[in-house]
């Protein structure tokens, strides 16, 4: 659906997990589409593939990677891209994205999110690797930013005009993953509202929604906690600024019942509710089929 001014709109998603594959196939709950995270298929078949062909009958996908490395001073890993392209073939999803960040260096992958140093030296290195990607790929993706934990003395300029400077040069868009700005936030002491009014907002096909564990020092994005009331805020002040985007909801461990994390996502949807008409006759149809539910439904 595109209500965004060419921009795609799907609506409000959810990250697959193998612990709901039997709840989604026989209930096909009231949700608009779901992200898998690339590596998980890429398999020559058995259960994950079975059940991924199963849902993507019934539902409209999304694929998000962990392993592109983009920022890493080693060469592309090819065999990866001509992995994540056979993917591709497979699952026709609506867009197929990654992080910007490293996650190898020599060889050798840390299995991490590794921040890159701020500098134009880094932009020109991402953006001609990103280019190289959507080039094998044959098709632009989206960039997600990352929460981080350390900063560069190189560093010259904001992570968000970086981001915004690879998006402009290399022809990719933008996944914003709203808990981690607001973890990075905290971890920089910077103002996240600030990140959010300077993204170019054309360029902008995704939200993430995510828990975190917050130490007061500092925080770090773990995936495994309900959002708090902060990231709904910042969720709120992002959809009023930036318009109908795509919103999903990640969880990667201390995975609740699917019902709990579809409620989640319908509080999701009260938000943008408020701020965006075109939304809200799907959210009310949405609070109607979900009685039980009806509480979670706030506009």
């Amino acid at each position: 659906m595109d209500i965004n001014n060419g921009r795609p709109y799907l609506g409000f998603g959810l990250g697959l997990r193998t612990e709901h594959y039997h709840h989604v196939l026989e209930q096909k709950p009231d949700i608009d589409w779901f992200e898998i995270i690339s590596e998980n298929y890429m398999v020559a078949g058995g259960k994950p593939k079975y059940f991924l062909h199963a849902i993507r009958e019934h539902y409209p996908m999304v694929m998000h990677g962990v392993s592109l490395s983009i920022g890493s001073s080693d060469p592309l890993d090819i065999n990866y891209l001509k992995s994540l392209r056979s993917l591709i073939a497979e699952v026709q999803p609506e867009w197929v994205s990654d992080h910007l960040c490293w996650t190898s260096a020599h060889g050798i992958n840390t299995h991490d999110l590794m921040p890159l140093p701020y500098t134009e030296e880094a932009i020109n290195h991402v953006v001609e690797r990103v280019q190289q990607a959507q080039e094998f790929l044959g098709r632009p993706i989206l960039l997600e930013n990352v929460s981080s934990y350390v900063t560069y003395k190189h560093s010259v300029i904001s992570e968000w005009e970086f981001f915004n400077e690879i998006v402009a040069r290399s022809g990719c868009l933008m996944l914003l993953d709203i808990n981690n700005i607001y973890v990075s936030s905290r971890n920089h002491n910077f103002d996240p509202l600030r990140y959010i009014d300077s993204v170019d907002k054309e360029k902008v096909f995704q939200f993430h929604l995510a828990g975190h564990s917050d130490y007061g020092d500092y925080v770090i994005d773990t995936h495994d906690h309900p959002v708090v009331e902060s990231v709904w805020s910042l969720y709120r002040y992002a959809i009023e600024h930036l318009g109908a985007v795509s919103t999903m909801i990640e969880r990667d461990d201390q995975i609740p019942p699917f019902e709990e994390l579809e409620a989640e996502l319908n509080y999701a949807r009260g938000i943008a509710s408020e701020f965006l008409p075109q939304t809200n006759a799907q959210f009310q149809s949405s609070c109607s089929n979900k009685v039980s539910r009806a509480s979670s439904c706030q506009s």
